[in-house]
């Protein structure tokens, strides 16, 4: 999976709609868009978990207006992690 591709936001698109902080998914299936290009740019220049814990957490502090504790934006940041190193292994989602 090459990084940028429709398949790779897709990927992503999924993981942030099953997250759902706003609880909006169902019915606005473009909320979250607004996150891909950051959150994949991060991933392609090797952010790390909590790099990425923190985008997702000023997101939801700044950007979306909500308060993150119980929406756990670092457990999101792990699932972020091992989806796009599982895309690296089943299809080499890294430049390089």
């Amino acid at each position: 999976m090459r990084p940028g591709t429709d398949v790779t936001e897709h990927g992503l698109r999924q993981l942030l709609h099953e997250w759902d902080p706003i609880g909006v998914a169902d019915d606005v299936h473009d909320e979250y868009d607004c996150m891909l290009a950051p959150l994949l740019q991060q991933l392609r220049d090797g952010a790390d978990q909590a790099e990425i814990g923190d985008y997702l957490r000023h997101e939801l502090e700044d950007h979306i207006g909500l308060d993150p504790l119980g929406l756990r934006p670092e457990a999101m940041a792990c699932r972020v992690i091992s989806w796009w190193a599982a895309a690296d292994q089943a299809g080499g989602s890294s430049e390089g």
